[in-house]
């Protein structure tokens, strides 16, 4: 409905596309920038940063577009207007989801594989079948564990109600650091979106097999290839977080 909604203005929805490609884009040419000025930022080049920034923005523009909604789920919760979608016969996280379902996000998508394809003509690397089926990888497993993060910051909002802002920090912040290598930022940022909250598994540790750098934190190399069990465990957890705060949910009592 929220699609056929969209199309029915197609000149307005293809505008707002171009609009949203360009605004994104502007966080890539703050990059340019940099390198108009330095010829390496933290050891890496602008190809392998284009490679890291592409694989960020492209796989946190398909968790954006699927599942990017439930980012306003407080507002459901301080109107009560969840009570409609658990009354129907449908999964309400999917409805959550569905819910003012925006096509304009695609923009983010298309903006994020474009600097990736860039990086890919770019780089100059000695491909394997390995390393060529690590792309398809990371995007999907990327994808899939910024997913988990915007559940798990909806499941949030069924306690404090008013937490889209919190939320946007850990996903869109944790979009915008992967941007950057890692080694431009501190030992303990780097520990903590390792191992806490895992988003250096959509990019730094699988591409520091594919671009041959050394590991964030000096990691095993078998490191490189435990994105699908971190976002298997992402998932799991977020999916937990939320049948918890699904179940706490009290309606508005009026």
């Amino acid at each position: 409905m929220w699609i056929r909604s969209t199309l029915a203005y197609r000149v307005s929805f293809v505008m707002t596309v171009l609009g949203g490609l360009l605004v994104t884009g502007l966080d890539f040419v703050a990059i340019l920038l940099m390198f108009s000025q330095v010829d390496v930022l933290g050891g890496y080049t602008l190809p392998e940063i284009a490679f890291l920034y592409g694989l960020s923005a492209t796989s946190f523009g398909i968790a954006d577009l699927t599942i990017g909604s439930a980012g306003r789920l407080g507002t459901r919760v301080r109107d009560g207007t969840l009570d409609t979608l658990l009354v129907r016969p449908a999964p309400v996280l999917a409805q959550v989801a569905a819910d003012r379902f925006a096509l304009r996000r695609v923009g983010r998508i298309t903006q994020g594989a474009l600097v990736l394809g860039y990086a890919l003509v770019a780089l100059d690397i000695g491909w394997t079948p390995v390393k060529v089926l690590m792309v398809p990888l990371m995007l999907v497993c990327g994808g899939v564990i910024f997913s988990a993060v915007f559940v798990a910051g909806a499941a949030f909002q069924f306690v404090a109600q008013d937490a889209s802002e919190v939320q946007s920090a850990f996903t869109y912040g944790g979009q915008t650091l992967l941007q950057y290598p890692p080694t431009v930022f501190g030992k303990e940022l780097v520990r903590g979106v390792t191992f806490v909250f895992p988003v250096a598994f959509v990019n730094w540790v699988p591409a520091a097999y594919v671009l041959g750098r050394s590991y964030p934190l000096g990691l095993p190399e078998w490191t490189a290839f435990a994105s699908p069990l971190v976002a298997a465990v992402c998932c799991a957890l977020a999916g937990l977080a939320w049948r918890t705060g699904l179940r706490s949910y009290r309606s508005t009592g009026s």
